[in-house]
Protein backbone atom coordinates (compact mmCIF):
# COMPACT_ATOMS: atom_id res chain seq x y z
CA UNK A 1 0.00 0.00 0.00
CA UNK A 2 1.30 3.32 -1.00
CA UNK A 3 0.44 6.44 0.28
CA UNK A 4 -0.13 9.10 -1.75
CA UNK A 5 0.83 11.98 0.49
CA UNK A 6 3.77 10.27 1.31
CA UNK A 7 5.29 9.62 -2.09
CA UNK A 8 4.54 13.58 -3.12
CA UNK A 9 6.55 14.38 0.58
CA UNK A 10 9.06 11.64 -0.47
CA UNK A 11 9.40 13.12 -4.40
CA UNK A 12 8.98 16.43 -2.95
CA UNK A 13 11.86 16.16 -0.21
CA UNK A 14 14.15 14.58 -3.31
CA UNK A 15 13.71 17.76 -5.03
CA UNK A 16 15.05 19.86 -2.70
CA UNK A 17 18.02 17.48 -1.93
CA UNK A 18 18.92 17.39 -5.60
CA UNK A 19 18.94 21.57 -5.69
CA UNK A 20 20.99 21.68 -2.46
CA UNK A 21 23.30 19.22 -4.00
CA UNK A 22 23.29 21.61 -7.39
CA UNK A 23 24.22 24.57 -5.48
CA UNK A 24 27.22 22.51 -3.11
CA UNK A 25 28.57 21.41 -6.12
CA UNK A 26 28.43 24.68 -7.29
CA UNK A 27 29.85 25.88 -4.02
CA UNK A 28 32.35 23.48 -4.47
CA UNK A 29 33.15 24.14 -7.94
CA UNK A 30 33.92 27.85 -6.77
CA UNK A 31 35.94 27.09 -3.99
CA UNK A 32 38.71 24.74 -5.88
CA UNK A 33 38.40 27.24 -8.43
CA UNK A 34 39.59 30.22 -5.80
CA UNK A 35 41.78 27.71 -4.43
CA UNK A 36 43.33 27.43 -7.31
CA UNK A 37 43.96 30.82 -7.88
CA UNK A 38 45.31 31.55 -4.64
CA UNK A 39 47.99 29.12 -5.38
CA UNK A 40 49.07 30.75 -8.60
CA UNK A 41 49.07 34.25 -6.79
CA UNK A 42 51.30 32.40 -4.08
CA UNK A 43 53.76 30.98 -6.81
CA UNK A 44 53.87 34.30 -8.57
CA UNK A 45 54.15 35.93 -5.13
CA UNK A 46 56.93 33.89 -4.48
CA UNK A 47 59.00 34.43 -7.98
CA UNK A 48 58.43 37.82 -7.63
CA UNK A 49 60.40 37.83 -4.34
CA UNK A 50 62.99 35.66 -5.36
CA UNK A 51 63.87 38.04 -8.33
CA UNK A 52 63.67 41.10 -6.34
CA UNK A 53 65.80 39.55 -3.35
CA UNK A 54 68.29 38.44 -6.67
CA UNK A 55 68.29 42.16 -7.98
CA UNK A 56 68.55 43.80 -4.67
CA UNK A 57 72.07 41.51 -4.29
CA UNK A 58 73.10 41.93 -7.53
CA UNK A 59 72.74 45.80 -7.39
CA UNK A 60 74.96 45.95 -3.80
CA UNK A 61 78.39 46.20 -4.36
CA UNK A 62 80.42 43.07 -4.63
CA UNK A 63 84.10 42.53 -4.63
CA UNK A 64 85.52 41.45 -8.30
CA UNK A 65 89.00 40.76 -9.67
CA UNK A 66 91.13 42.66 -11.88
CA UNK A 67 94.07 41.20 -12.62
CA UNK A 68 93.99 38.66 -9.83
CA UNK A 69 93.39 41.78 -7.28
CA UNK A 70 90.03 42.33 -4.87
CA UNK A 71 88.94 45.73 -6.34
CA UNK A 72 85.35 46.96 -5.42
CA UNK A 73 82.30 46.92 -8.14
CA UNK A 74 80.54 50.88 -8.08
CA UNK A 75 76.76 49.92 -8.40
CA UNK A 76 74.15 51.56 -10.31
CA UNK A 77 72.67 54.44 -9.02
CA UNK A 78 68.78 52.90 -7.80
CA UNK A 79 65.97 53.80 -5.31
CA UNK A 80 66.99 51.01 -3.05
CA UNK A 81 70.96 51.74 -3.27
CA UNK A 82 72.20 53.72 -0.84
CA UNK A 83 75.15 56.58 -1.47
CA UNK A 84 76.89 54.57 1.69
CA UNK A 85 77.30 51.21 -0.26
CA UNK A 86 80.18 53.43 -2.20
CA UNK A 87 83.63 52.60 -1.28
CA UNK A 88 84.94 55.32 1.11
CA UNK A 89 86.85 57.30 -1.94
CA UNK A 90 84.15 57.50 -3.93
CA UNK A 91 81.68 59.04 -1.29
CA UNK A 92 84.25 61.50 -0.44
CA UNK A 93 84.91 62.02 -4.36
CA UNK A 94 81.10 62.58 -4.50
CA UNK A 95 80.12 64.69 -1.86
CA UNK A 96 83.07 67.08 -3.11
CA UNK A 97 81.11 67.74 -6.21
CA UNK A 98 78.08 68.07 -4.46
CA UNK A 99 79.65 70.66 -2.62
CA UNK A 100 80.56 72.72 -5.22
CA UNK A 101 78.58 75.62 -6.28
CA UNK A 102 78.49 74.22 -9.90
CA UNK A 103 79.88 71.72 -12.41
CA UNK A 104 83.14 71.03 -11.63
CA UNK A 105 86.46 69.56 -13.44
CA UNK A 106 88.32 66.86 -11.99
CA UNK A 107 91.39 69.15 -11.17
CA UNK A 108 88.94 71.37 -8.99
CA UNK A 109 87.82 67.86 -6.92
CA UNK A 110 91.94 66.89 -7.23
CA UNK A 111 92.60 70.03 -5.17
CA UNK A 112 89.88 69.80 -2.67
CA UNK A 113 90.60 66.05 -1.95
CA UNK A 114 94.37 66.96 -1.97
CA UNK A 115 95.48 65.20 -5.10
CA UNK A 116 98.71 66.27 -6.19
CA UNK A 117 97.21 68.46 -9.79
CA UNK A 118 100.55 69.00 -11.09
CA UNK A 119 101.17 65.99 -12.12
CA UNK A 120 98.46 64.50 -15.09
CA UNK A 121 99.32 61.11 -14.00
CA UNK A 122 97.84 61.99 -10.55
CA UNK A 123 94.59 63.40 -11.35
CA UNK A 124 94.14 60.45 -14.04
CA UNK A 125 92.88 57.85 -11.74
CA UNK A 126 90.20 60.42 -10.22
CA UNK A 127 88.95 61.28 -13.43
CA UNK A 128 88.27 57.78 -13.97
CA UNK A 129 86.33 57.64 -10.48
CA UNK A 130 84.39 61.18 -11.83
CA UNK A 131 83.35 58.76 -14.95
CA UNK A 132 82.41 55.77 -13.34
CA UNK A 133 80.52 57.60 -10.72
CA UNK A 134 78.37 59.10 -13.69
CA UNK A 135 78.48 56.04 -16.10
CA UNK A 136 76.56 54.47 -13.26
CA UNK A 137 74.02 57.54 -12.76
CA UNK A 138 75.73 58.68 -9.44
CA UNK A 139 76.77 62.08 -11.14
CA UNK A 140 76.59 63.75 -14.64
CA UNK A 141 79.07 64.32 -17.07
CA UNK A 142 78.69 67.34 -19.08
CA UNK A 143 79.80 68.15 -22.53
CA UNK A 144 82.46 70.32 -22.02
CA UNK A 145 84.20 67.84 -19.67
CA UNK A 146 83.52 68.88 -15.78
CA UNK A 147 81.07 67.37 -13.90
CA UNK A 148 77.37 67.91 -11.62
CA UNK A 149 75.01 66.46 -9.67
CA UNK A 150 72.32 64.82 -10.54
CA UNK A 151 68.92 66.00 -9.65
Amino acid sequence: MRDPEMLERITARRAELDELEEQLAKQLAEVRAERDELAVAEGVLERMSKQLADERASAAPAPGQVGGQAVMLIPHRAPDVQETMLPPDYQRTLATVRQAAGPVMARQVGEVLGVDVSVRGRLEPLRGKLVRLADRGWLRKRPDGRFATRL
